[in-house]
């Protein structure tokens, strides 16, 4: 997994994604070689949280934490995964091995196979300032944060609206309303709970992503990927939309409230296209070695859906025209 804020925000309050989207394999291996040889250095056998920060600009590295426990992490990349921390860990300290502990989801390979992601995860923080008003907002190496919500997406973009509206904030996309009058530019450097919303409304308002970067130091990647979707919106609210910008809407995770409230009188002309239907897809829960089973599903407009059959996996274009999908209309 990997933060979207820089170190110095709790990881408990940053938005994470999985699997990590911006490292390369060469950084990835490294990161997971030194992983390993902590565990083993210490002994640790089970569950364990290792925790990096990385320097963009090199190969040099930090060790945050080792923590040798399941954690809300650990439970958050067990659902992301499909991989059941908690549950290995029981049988380990029972004294199975690895190669001993079958696979529940897939029934023909062990726990040993590390899981593969053909799908993103947002895990999004929810924080109470709401109900302890007047509290500082500012967030640091001290967790804030009391609860979260986490999406799953074909994109990081799908995965972070649909985040975003069920953290249950009063939100139903980026747009958020400043907390002060001070300039956009003072703001992304507080690092408060809106200071996602905050960058977005920089983006909106001009600001390149290398300006943004040098206030915020948020990945270049995932600015990019907001700087396209502010790009999109600015567009749509300024000479509004054809049919061809309502679907990348769709596939961008953008609710149908959002979308209305921009062209009401469109309405009714663009409910009628297919991919207004939702479907959901499988979250195939395996190692990459075999077959998987589906373990659980969810939505996606129906244009997209990589539902497969259950008799095995299929290719997304022919996942588009499967008569196994179910689908009904949007509500």
């Amino acid at each position: 997994m990997e933060n979207v804020d820089p170190v110095g925000v709790h990881t408990g309050d940053s938005v994470v994604v999985a699997p990590a989207l911006t490292l390369s394999d060469r950084e990835y291996q490294m990161l997971r070689t030194a992983s390993l040889r902590m565990i083993e250095a210490i002994g640790i056998v089970g569950g364990c949280n290792c925790q990096f920060a990385l320097n963009p600009d090199s190969f040099e590295y930090a060790v945050i934490e080792v923590n040798p426990r399941v954690s809300r992490s650990s439970a958050l990349a067990s659902k992301a995964t499909g991989y059941p921390i908690a549950k290995i860990s029981t049988r380990i300290a029972l004294g199975y091995t690895l190669d001993e502990i079958a696979n529940d989801i897939t029934g023909k390979t062990c726990a040993c196979f590390e899981p593969t992601l053909d799908y993103v995860v947002v895990k999004f923080p929810k924080w109470p300032f709401d109900k302890f008003r007047g509290s500082s907002r500012k967030l640091g190496t001290q967790m804030k944060a009391t609860g979260e919500v986490m999406a799953i997406g074909q994109s990081f973009e799908e995965a972070l609206m649909k985040a975003v509206r069920g953290a249950e904030i009063g939100f139903d996309s980026l747009n958020a309303p400043p907390l002060s009058d001070a300039p956009v530019t003072k703001r992304l450097a507080s690092q408060d709970d809106r200071r996602l919303f905050t960058v977005f409304e920089a983006l909106k308002s001009g600001l390149t992503v290398d300006e943004i970067f040098e206030i915020t130091k948020i990945d270049r990647w995932f600015l990019y990927k907001l700087q396209g979707m502010a790009e999109l919106e600015n567009r749509v609210e300024k000479t509004g939309f054809v049919e061809n910008d309502y679907a990348l809407l769709k596939r961008l995770g953008y609710p149908d409230p959002w979308t209305w409230a921009k062209r009401p009188l469109l309405q009714r002309k663009f409910r009628c296209l297919p991919t207004q239907r939702k479907s959901s897809t499988r979250l195939w829960k395996s190692a990459g070695r075999n077959t998987p089973s589906p373990a659980y599903r969810w939505a996606i407009p129906i244009a997209w859906c990589s539902a497969t059959p259950l008799t095995g996996l299929i290719s997304p274009s022919s996942a588009r025209s499967s008569s196994t999908r179910t689908c009904s209309p949007n509500g």
